[in-house]
């Protein structure tokens, strides 16, 4: 295996890590936001609303782009066992 092999093998996990855990960590980032400053500007500090608002928009992005995502690690992982050949040899 040559070192360029390996940094796209790596690569290729990394942006495919990105693709699927980006959307889902963008949407309880945002939620987040929104919440943490609905419960400044109203004094409510329950640690459960935030918790419960990021776990729902979460799970909504989730459902959304499911086949997305399934299409996304399928191609992810016919790349690389596909490539082991390369590795072996």
């Amino acid at each position: 295996m040559t070192t360029d092999g390996a940094i796209e093998l790596f690569l290729g996990a990394i942006i495919a890590w990105f693709q699927l855990a980006g959307p889902m960590l963008l949407a309880a980032l945002v939620v987040g936001l929104v919440v943490g400053v609905l419960q400044a500007a109203t004094q409510v500090n329950e640690a459960s609303v935030s918790f419960l608002t990021k776990l729902v928009a979460v799970g909504i992005t989730v459902m959304a782009l499911g086949p997305w995502s399934a299409r996304q690690i399928v191609e992810y992982t016919s790349r690389t066992i596909a490539s082991i050949s390369d590795v072996v040899q």
